[in-house]
């Protein structure tokens, strides 16, 4: 009886390491696959120039941009812009739309030196970090509008390093899970980007709810100017 339970306990082991291995060679291969996709053109740059490059980049991973005095260019037109990228060379990328696309950190050397970028989109992009927006600096000269709704992994430190965009006239922070205390945070973005319209949660999101009772007595208090702070005194002294 002991021999066929050894023989199962040793299969059992055998499955649960051949089950570690394809986990662990998954794992590497969608790190490879991201490391792929986040590449810099560095051909199509040295070619063409850095706002082809950077129009290459985004189309692949299945954005959308438009250059200056031009029609947006979708995914499906890629091959047909591949093919005529050479009368692109000499304009501007002026916005990029890369919602829901795997952009990650090091993708971000792709669109980071674009000298007339003004709208940047990265609305639900799953590998938007913190780190990402510190690049961003480099663009505070140019970037008008920028979206980062729905990024899982955008936190308040990351909105922090947004100050350097000073010509920053639209953000739009909503639908942010990381981010606690949404409407104060909201507050300080406003605060530190006065000349932005910051388009997120409503200000009260985050702050604690008052009781019914509070409320009342802070109401009746409120209204009546003058009114001592502390409880009523009583009508016998």
């Amino acid at each position: 009886m002991a021999a066929p339970r050894a023989n199962l306990i040793a299969h059992m082991t055998s499955r649960f390491y051949d089950m570690e291995y394809i986990r662990e060679w998954i794992r590497r291969f969608w790190s490879w696959n991201l490391y792929r996709k986040n590449k810099v053109f560095s051909h199509t740059l040295k070619h063409y120039g850095p706002n082809v490059a950077a129009a290459h980049f985004v189309l692949t991973q299945g954005g959308a941009i438009r250059f200056q005095d031009q029609e947006w260019i979708l995914p499906q037109d890629k091959n047909r812009f591949f093919r005529n990228c050479l009368q692109f060379q000499n304009l501007p990328l002026e916005e990029v739309d890369a919602s829901g696309c795997v952009i990650n950190y090091y993708g971000l050397e792709n669109l980071v030196h674009l000298p007339r970028l003004r709208s940047l989109k990265l609305c639900g992009c799953p590998y938007v970090d913190d780190w990402c927006l510190s690049r961003l600096h480099s663009l505070s000269s140019c970037l008008q509008e920028l979206s980062l709704a729905g990024c899982p992994r955008v936190t308040e430190r990351g909105l922090a390093c947004l100050h350097h965009l000073r010509n920053l006239r639209c953000l739009d922070i909503s639908n942010l899970p990381a981010v606690s205390n949404k409407g104060l945070i909201q507050i300080l973005v406003e605060e530190m980007l006065p000349d932005c319209e910051v388009i997120g949660s409503e200000y009260a999101d985050g702050l604690e709810p008052h009781s019914e009772e509070e409320i009342v007595t802070a109401g009746t208090t409120a209204t009546i100017p003058g009114t001592p702070v502390g409880p009523m005194p009583s009508s016998g002294t």
